[in-house]
């Protein structure tokens, strides 16, 4: 296996860590702490870092099943992590909406299944 695509697997893990701390965090605390924003923050740069990582790495295309769900996921999460900057930055500690709750949590799961499939295809593979 090439190494930058080990690297971007490593890398994918990071990004599932703070994505899901920081979803964690917002879904129970229902607010955008800065602590959040850290998190979701982090967790777009390694997931961005991981995307292009296995792009380079992968003899396949990268216009796949996968790649859509990743690509998808990965556009899903930066919305997620700019409506919840636009939130801190318009409301401060106030509450979430219903509408950014629920919609942090789909995205989120979204990215999880496009995570777990990435996953499967590893391992299916051997």
């Amino acid at each position: 296996m090439a190494p930058v695509l080990v690297a971007g697997m490593i890398i994918v893990n990071l990004a599932l860590i703070f994505y899901t701390a920081g979803i964690v965090t917002e879904q129970r605390l229902r607010r955008v702490s800065p602590r959040v924003l850290t998190l979701l923050s982090a967790g777009v740069v390694f997931d961005i870092t991981a995307t292009v990582c296995m792009i380079i790495g992968s003899p396949n295309t990268p216009f796949s099943l996968h790649g859509f769900l990743g690509y998808s996921s990965l556009t899903g999460m930066i919305i997620e992590t700019v409506l919840a900057w636009r939130h801190r930055n318009n409301h401060g500690d106030a509450r979430v909406s219903q509408g950014l709750h629920l919609y942090s949590r789909l995205a989120y799961l979204w990215w999880l299944l496009a995570y777990v499939t990435g996953a499967l295809i590893i391992v299916l593979r051997r």
